[in-house]
């Protein structure tokens, strides 16, 4: 039996709004979920809305799977060098995972070919996954018959306390736990900061960086199922 793909979305977009400051995706947001998929077997692929380098934010060394990472030349090399959306044959995967970061609140809910290739995998019988800003990948996903995909599914992501205790709620150009309810999900939360992972058929969703591992987990108990 092949393994199982996984295709894990990064953000492109590298400016944190007006504030000068960079942003892009948050490492531990991909490398807390991406050793669950190994230590599961799964082959990994990595797209962007723009393809090629993906920047990267949130580079501690003391994480030791941030540190494994960094050391993994093949590993970097992939964030490097990631897909463009048109490259990637949806049909090949079992599975795809939006990680987080600030960033993709500017370049993940517009992106139509992103939307389109999730639309595929979970109307395939895949699971989606999302974790932190993640979502905001989620929000303008439609499934064949023209229901949002979070229509009527339970969900977390970063909340809206947690954006004004980093001190961006002026910031960022929408509200992400306002966005996926306006769109028909129930949205739940945890205290701030705190692991809270959330499983809504095959959608897997988490509320903040503490929840990366958790998505990951749970992607992988779906897709062994």
């Amino acid at each position: 039996m092949p393994a199982k793909k996984v295709l894990i979305v990064l953000t492109s977009h590298d400016t944190l709004g007006n504030t000068g400051k960079e942003t892009g995706f948050y490492l531990p947001e991909v490398t807390h979920p991406e050793a669950a998929f190994e230590k599961a077997g799964f082959s990994i692929d990595y797209v962007s809305p723009k393809g090629g380098k993906a920047p990267m934010i949130g580079i501690d060394l003391k994480d030791p799977l941030n540190q494994a990472f960094l050391e993994n030349a093949a590993k970097v090399a992939q964030v490097e060098t990631t897909l463009t959306p048109a490259q990637v044959d949806s049909t090949k995967y079992d599975a795809i995972f939006y990680a987080g970061g600030h960033g993709t609140m500017w370049d993940f809910p517009e992106n139509q070919e992103l939307a389109a290739i999730a639309s595929t995998i979970y109307e395939q019988g895949g699971v989606v996954g999302a974790v932190c800003h993640g979502p905001a990948g989620l929000v303008n996903i439609k499934l064949s018959n023209g229901d949002y995909l979070v229509s009527g599914k339970t969900v977390a992501g970063f909340t809206n306390d947690e954006e004004a205790a980093v001190g961006l709620s002026e910031v960022v150009p929408f509200f992400l736990e306002e966005a996926l309810t306006d769109r028909g999900a129930t949205h739940t939360k945890a205290a701030n900061f705190e692991s809270h992972v959330v499983v809504s058929d095959r959608l897997v969703t988490g509320q903040n960086p503490a929840s990366a591992a958790g998505v990951g987990e749970q992607m992988v108990k779906l897709l062994k199922a």
